[in-house]
């Protein structure tokens, strides 16, 4: 398997956010049984002078919101230097080998606005080749 598409699967996990100081939001959970690691993707879209914009992976032996602890180390945290230095960068946190079955990606907020764009999802499965899940539309693969 040599393309990107057929080793990892990707998934819209949270919709974009709109600016807040104190944005606490959960994305989807995902059930790590037949994968070794996931990435979360964040994209700030707007921040503000000094706002502080925040990835957490959490993880628990529950489907259940309720039931996640953040990961030891498993965060990406940014601070707005000035109004719009945040902007069209992007958080990121890679788990490998959850020690718990469920994990979900927390956006917080803290100091002034930040706004966040889609959540995505990209793991990396213990076989391959994947089956694209139902939030693709259409896919494409090149090999000229």
């Amino acid at each position: 398997m040599h393309s990107i598409s057929e080793n990892f699967m990707t998934a819209v996990v949270k919709a974009a956010i709109a600016a807040g100081s104190s944005i606490d939001e959960n994305s989807a959970i995902i059930d790590m049984a037949d994968y070794e690691s996931v990435m979360f993707i964040t994209p700030i879209v707007t921040s503000a002078l000094t706002g502080v914009a925040t990835l957490t992976i959490e993880q628990s032996d529950e489907n259940s919101d309720t039931a996640m602890t953040a990961i030891d180390g498993a965060v990406a945290t940014a601070t707005a230097s000035s109004n719009g230095s945040l902007n069209d960068k992007v958080l990121k946190v890679e788990i490998r080998n959850p020690s718990k079955r469920y994990v979900q990606a927390v956006l917080t907020s803290a100091t002034a606005n930040i706004a966040y764009g889609q959540t995505i999802a990209i793991l990396r499965p213990r076989r391959v080749p994947i089956t694209d899940g139902a939030d693709v539309a259409a896919a494409a693969y090149v090999s000229p």
